[in-house]
């Protein structure tokens, strides 16, 4: 089993990027459970989102103490919340910003990198003027741990949105399955 931690800001769509992934597994045969744990639901406040993939079900159902991978929505959460907590000692973090994995200040990880905001912004993935990067950080996910396979993520996302929603939002996904970075 593999279990994810995600924090975000409300309105970055964490939660959603969880369900996300969870249905992509889903679709491919695997168990999957996704839940949220946030205080006060406001945009822009943190929040954490949890997910665990497996080849057959468990009956946990608590949050995510010791994750295999966390993703990181908004790096000015770095400053403020301990996002390597628990984190296994092989895990692996997904970071939204435009730098490459050395020039992070994450040090003794597996750091992977994608410009998800770069890519919201560039397809306009907008809600009241602020960019929503739960599609590319789900793409690159899907390429930095291969826990789920790019298709399936992506006609998963066409099936949560129709129409040219969901054609740019696996745009997005697909970009940032292309652009990610990682290194050690």
């Amino acid at each position: 089993m593999k279990e994810i931690r995600i924090h975000g800001r409300g309105g970055q769509g964490g939660v959603t990027a969880a369900e996300l992934l969870a249905r992509a597994a889903f679709a491919e045969g695997k168990w999957a459970q996704s839940f949220a744990f946030f205080g006060a639901e406001r945009r822009g406040a943190p929040v954490e989102a949890f997910l665990r993939i497996a080849d057959k079900p468990s009956p946990i159902r608590s949050r995510i103490y010791h994750p295999d991978y966390v993703l990181v929505f908004d790096p000015k959460l770095l400053e403020i919340v301990d996002i390597t907590h628990g984190l296994k000692e092989d895990g692996t973090i997904i970071l939204n910003t435009a730098k490459k994995p050395d020039e992070t200040d994450i040090m003794g990880q597996c750091v992977a990198t994608v410009d998800a905001t770069g890519i919201a912004l560039e397809l306009e993935l907008l809600v009241a003027g602020l960019p929503v990067v739960n599609t590319a950080m789900t793409g690159a996910f899907a390429k930095a741990t291969g826990e789920v396979k790019l298709k399936s993520l992506t006609e998963t996302i066409q099936k949560q949105w129709s129409g040219p929603a969901g054609e740019k939002n696996a745009e997005a996904a697909v970009r940032a399955y292309k652009t990610l970075a990682k290194g050690w």
